[in-house]
């Protein structure tokens, strides 16, 4: 996305934002009288909504919604209203009849937090199916258990307090009977204040350390001497609290800011210390992962040597891969074999792996390995499988499902109950709770049933509600739906204009924001392309039209005209390359001008050698997006459909690439 742009997690924000419709019951909409399509029910439904929001219940004349397909949302008001005196056997009988829609997880979840405030456990755990989500429930519930089922209430307590970070007060009941009880005990207390100090949250840390007894004192003196000097790790007596369990929470949490400090000096330390102190092996698998990681990531090259010793005892698939990418940086082909070899077997068979494992073998005279290699990766639908195609001269392989439904389905799908609700809160305005709706449905449905979903989501123009079904349902073979042909007309005609590839627009599109042309990440980037004001405000200046208004970025025809020539100016920057191009939407033309002054030459080991894993995903997905739909579009064939042109396979990676003007 272009500089100042958040990536937006499209989906967090998308379920969380129609949650909120539901649960809170705010809504940005149109007047029920603007919108095209509703009738007199209609009408009478949405002033209903509007009034059970604010509890005007004497406002809603419920004879005439009764028999409407969303009277169940005016009934969620109202029970929520008077969740204080309703019986659990009123709320599970809301629960049972709007069990197919996300009203009885979202009464659910209010009415929990409602009878824990209330002290009406009996009731919470009448009308509860399992732990809760959030952890104000959480808290709720397992404070229901004390006297109930102890181990259990225990466990879940135990749980809540071992965090580096304040919990709600909804919890205090439950901890401090914990307490009583001697499940949480001063040891759990340090463990806690070693965490809080580890998650930079000191206020805490300090907080948690007043309240152990006067036999923690030498402990807490040296915790505070360790705030200031981590060096002086070497220096903690082993044998700190009553038991002498103090010492290693102590010596694993100062490790975790040394080694963030000074990577060397801390290692230095580690391998003086590591024989010689008792700590958990979850803690001495912590301190040797941060000291792997940051020696990489850092490149401290007297860490070398212990990192490649260390590894294959950590078996960590992360770090291994993160030593592979290192090795691919620095063009060390011998060193890419042995570490894609240290990969588990299942890791081996990813098609990024074993297209490196080819260029390995390629590059180290190994023709028949590196062709083997290469064809095995090319199985694949991704950045590196169609990388690997390209290698060995095969057509791309999309491995695409059949996505067709029969008329019968079709029919049947529209009588859903969930369409015939989703479809009346489209027209009332509430894209918000009809996305939920949709959601909640094709998470919990049969496959046949989320694939008649996707289908219908398809044919009503519902394009990002049809990408996330088929997430929801892991349909990831359902090209059709997955990579719908979303307002195409509009990226063909403004890829034309500004001379853009309008399925590298899609691609870009596709990543950004699934197409939802009303998405919004956390920090403001709006519609399609995910464009922020002040970056629109400037392509729109270069174009010679006025400056948008924040809300005119919603609209896809001016989103996709002003992502395309934003886009249009990275690619002129960067003659043509679409691989800079695309990294400097989603990083700013500034870092990727550094990357490119240090960077491997070739297009793979570019990509590859990005230090941000959230640029290097995005390059990979919105490239191989582009091959997806530029091979939809001429019925999923693949002949002549190339990810990359010759030239961006074959030139220079470096600031060569830069135009200057």
């Amino acid at each position: 996305m272009p500089p100042m742009f958040s990536r937006p997690r499209w989906l967090r924000w998308c379920l969380a934002g129609a949650l909120s419709l539901g649960a809170v019951g705010t809504s940005l909409t149109l007047p029920a009288a603007t919108m095209p399509g509703t009738d007199d029910s209609d009408r009478v439904m949405k002033r209903a909504l509007d009034a059970a929001r604010d509890q005007r219940f004497s406002a809603i004349d419920q004879g005439a919604i009764q028999d409407h397909v969303l009277a169940g949302y005016v009934e969620y008001h109202r029970l929520k209203a008077r969740l204080s005196t309703a019986s659990a056997a009123e709320i599970n009988d809301f629960l049972v009849r709007y069990g197919d829609s996300p009203l009885a997880d979202w009464m659910r979840g209010v009415a929990q937090t409602r009878l824990g405030q209330l002290g009406r456990f009996d009731d919470l755990l009448a009308i509860s199916d399992g732990e809760p989500s959030s952890t104000i429930r959480q808290c709720y519930y397992y404070t229901a258990l004390l006297d109930r089922d102890p181990g259990q209430a225990a466990q879940g307590g135990e749980a809540l307090w071992h965090v580096g970070s304040s919990q709600p007060d909804a919890c205090d009941t439950l901890f401090e009977t914990l307490k009583r009880r001697g499940v949480l005990t001063d040891e759990d207390t340090w463990e806690r204040t070693m965490l809080a100090w580890q998650n930079g949250q000191s206020g805490l840390a300090d907080y948690l350390a007043d309240q152990l007894p006067p036999s923690w004192q030498p402990a807490i003196a040296s915790y505070e001497r360790m705030r200031g000097n981590y060096a002086g790790v070497t220096g903690v007596p082993l044998n700190l609290g009553p038991d002498g369990e103090a010492s290693g929470a102590l010596i694993a949490a100062t490790f975790h800011a040394f080694t963030r400090a000074d990577t060397e000096a801390a290692l230095e330390a580690w391998r003086k210390m590591s024989p010689h102190v008792n700590l958990a092996p979850a803690q001495r698998h912590e301190v040797e992962h941060d000291l792997a990681f940051y020696s990489m990531v850092r490149d401290v090259g007297n860490n070398q040597g212990w990192v490649d010793e260390t590894l294959p005892r950590l078996a960590d698939t992360d770090l291994i891969e993160l030593r592979i990418r290192n090795a691919v940086t620095s063009g060390n082909w011998p060193n890419v074999v042995h570490w894609v070899q240290a990969l588990s077997p299942e890791a081996r068979q990813d098609a990024h792996w074993r297209y490196w494992l080819g260029r390995a073998r390629e590059a180290m005279g190994d023709d028949d390995a590196a062709r083997q290699a290469y064809a095995l990766a090319a199985n694949e639908r991704n950045f590196f499988g169609f990388a690997a195609a390209d290698r060995v001269g095969q057509p791309y392989r999309l491995q695409m499902a059949d996505t067709r439904i029969t008329p019968l389905q079709q029919e049947l799908t529209a009588m859903l109950p969930v369409v015939q609700r989703t479809e009346a809160l489209m027209r009332i305005g509430e894209e918000g709770l009809a996305r939920s709706e949709w959601y909640t449905a094709a998470a919990r449905d049969s496959e046949e049933q989320a694939e008649a979903l996707a289908d219908y989501a398809i044919r009503q123009g519902w394009y990002a509600m049809a990408v996330q079904t088929t997430i929801a349902a892991k349909q990831w073979d359902a090209l059709p739906w997955r990579f719908p042909a979303a307002y195409r007309d509009s990226f063909l005609q403004w890829g034309e204009r500004n001379q853009v590839d309008p399925y590298l627009l899609m691609g870009i599109a596709r990543r950004e924001s699934a197409f939802n042309p009303a998405a919004m990440s956390p920090v403001g980037a709006r519609g399609l392309m995910q464009l922020m004001p002040g970056t629109a405000d400037h392509v729109a200046r270069d174009l010679g039209i006025s400056a948008p208004a924040t809300a005119a970025l919603f609209d896809p025809q001016l989103n996709i005209r002003l992502g395309s020539r934003y886009i249009q100016s990275m690619l002129e920057r960067y003659r043509g390359n679409r691989i800079a191009a695309t990294a400097a939407y989603n990083a700013g033309p500034g870092r990727v001008d550094r990357w490119l002054a240090s960077a491997p030459s070739e297009f793979d080991r570019f990509v590859e050698s990005i230090p941000f894993r959230e640029t290097r995903d995005y390059v990979q997905a919105v490239l191989a997006y582009r091959v997806i739909f530029e091979s939809l579009a001429k019925q999923g064939d693949t002949q002549g459909v190339a990810m990359l042109s010759p030239t961006e396979r074959q030139g220079r990676y470096d600031a060569t690439l830069i135009a200057r003007n």
